[in-house]
């Protein structure tokens, strides 16, 4: 260990005038840092052993906060890859359901042919097996906002229409579980 006080004593020997107020600054300095060091030693020196079980654990918490954090990264990512996976066809099913709402309009009307009928039958089940679902709504049905939209409100025929649904405009669907299309709907005014 260098000896802190040397300092000092080479002040003395180069500089034999220096003020004595600047020589008792440098001892009082000399000492604390002396004192430090020693402190420094001491509490290494004393218990080794629980310094580095206190590093072990301060290693081993980051570790599983680290673990923790990728492992809701890898959680997150699966959902959402699974999500994109689902909705991957949304636009396309988006782009389609016109198409289908005029085949339905023409069945209904009994405005098909039989091969034209074929094709009606062939893309609904195409549209479904990709996972569309039909938000099935009928007449006298009770309104429901979250699945329904109100596109006009009309005075209820009788009392049992009020607040349900009258009148169907457009059919509504779903994908993967979620609304692609809410059911656009004429309601009985309460």
């Amino acid at each position: 260990m260098k000896n802190p006080f040397k300092k000092i004593l080479d002040m003395k020997e180069k500089e034999p005038n220096t003020p004595e107020h600047e020589v008792q600054e440098t001892i009082v300095e000399t000492t604390e840092t002396a004192e430090n060091q020693g402190k420094a030693q001491q509490n290494m020196s004393a218990d080794p052993l629980a310094e580095l079980q206190k590093q072990l654990e301060e290693s081993r918490n980051k570790y599983l906060y680290l673990f923790s954090d990728f492992e809701n990264f890898k959680r997150n990512a699966a959902r959402e890859r699974m999500d994109l996976i689902s909705t991957a066809g949304r636009d396309m099913m988006s782009a389609l359901l016109p198409v289908l709402d005029d085949f339905d309009r023409a069945a209904k009307n009994g405005a098909l042919s039989e091969g034209t009928t074929l094709i009606h039958h062939k893309i609904a089940h195409t549209l479904k097996s990709k996972g569309l679902v039909s938000l099935d709504a009928k007449a006298g049905d009770e309104f429901n906002p979250d699945v329904h939209e109100a596109v006009a409100e009309i005075p209820a025929p009788t009392d049992e229409t009020k607040g349900k649904i009258v009148d169907i405009l457009e059919q509504g669907y779903s994908l993967g579980g979620k609304i692609i299309r809410h059911a656009k709907v004429v309601v009985g005014k309460v």
